[in-house]
């Protein structure tokens, strides 16, 4: 998923690859071993919902989306291009396994929220998972959201937080402190779980239903590494978004590459 997103980004011209690779095994685990969702019937009821709320990190939901099958692998190639269904921000109206349209930072969680609702209203088995980053734990639509969830009690819902210590421009501490970050999710009636986010037994362990209470929704706060996979990426906020040049393309492929068969 890291390589063919890079290649994306850089047949593309723009993307945003720090928080692509660092939200990639978390979509990865989630697709593919947690998510109960068939591509054949992407509008089935009893579907769980995937919210992508950090919704500019479009290279590693699209990747994975395309290896389950929502559409053909080949479509990634006209990812961001004129009259492509893989735009910059997920739209539900283009593609399939898409369940709303988020972009604008903050608004994807409450809608997460708000599905999460419906379906504990119709007393319904779906799971509701939003993956959110921390820098958009800035935005005040965010904790209102949790404090509603917390109220309603929302045992459907999970949060992964992609806890990655970077934005656009500078560290999340620098620009508004988000720690004791657990304490807070915990205040407005969470569960909370903390595990290393590149770890996919750790997330998988996270997201077993078997471990964890079931009468108030759950935050996953995953620790990860912006960049992650790609050297000079890594803990760099310079590559919240950006476009490797094709020597640095290459040794991102290469480094990968070791990562695989290490």
């Amino acid at each position: 998923m890291r390589r063919r997103l890079l290649g994306m980004i850089v047949d593309a011209g723009q993307g945003h690859p720090g928080g692509d690779l660092s939200a990639t095994d978390i979509i990865a685990s989630l697709y593919f071993d947690v998510l109960r969702i068939d591509a054949a019937n992407p509008d089935a009821p009893d579907r769980d919902r995937f919210v992508m709320s950090k919704g500019h990190c479009t290279g590693a939901l699209y990747t994975a989306l395309a290896a389950a099958g929502f559409f053909p692998e080949a479509e990634l190639d006209t990812y961001l291009k004129p009259g492509s269904r893989l735009n910059g921000h997920p739209n539900r109206t283009y593609l399939p396994g898409v369940e709303t349209n988020t972009g604008p930072l903050g608004h994807g969680f409450p809608v997460g929220v708000g599905i999460a609702v419906a379906g504990q209203i119709d007393r319904a088995d779906y799971r509701v998972f939003v993956l959110t980053g921390d820098g958009e734990l800035q935005e005040g639509s965010m904790w209102e959201a949790a404090m509603f969830a917390g109220h309603r009690a929302l045992s459907n819902l999970t949060v992964i937080v992609d806890r990655n210590g970077l934005q656009q421009g500078a560290l999340t501490e620098d620009t508004n402190t988000l720690e004791p970050l657990g304490d807070k999710w915990r205040a407005f009636g969470w569960e909370v779980v903390g595990v290393d986010g590149h770890d996919h037994a750790a997330l998988l362990a996270a997201f077993d239903d078997a471990v964890l209470p079931r009468n108030k929704p759950r935050c996953i706060i995953a620790t990860t590494v912006k960049g992650q996979g790609v050297s000079y990426m890594q803990h760099q906020a310079s590559w919240h978004h950006g476009v490797p040049s094709r020597d640095q393309y290459d040794l991102a492929l290469r480094e990968l590459e070791m990562e695989i068969t290490r």
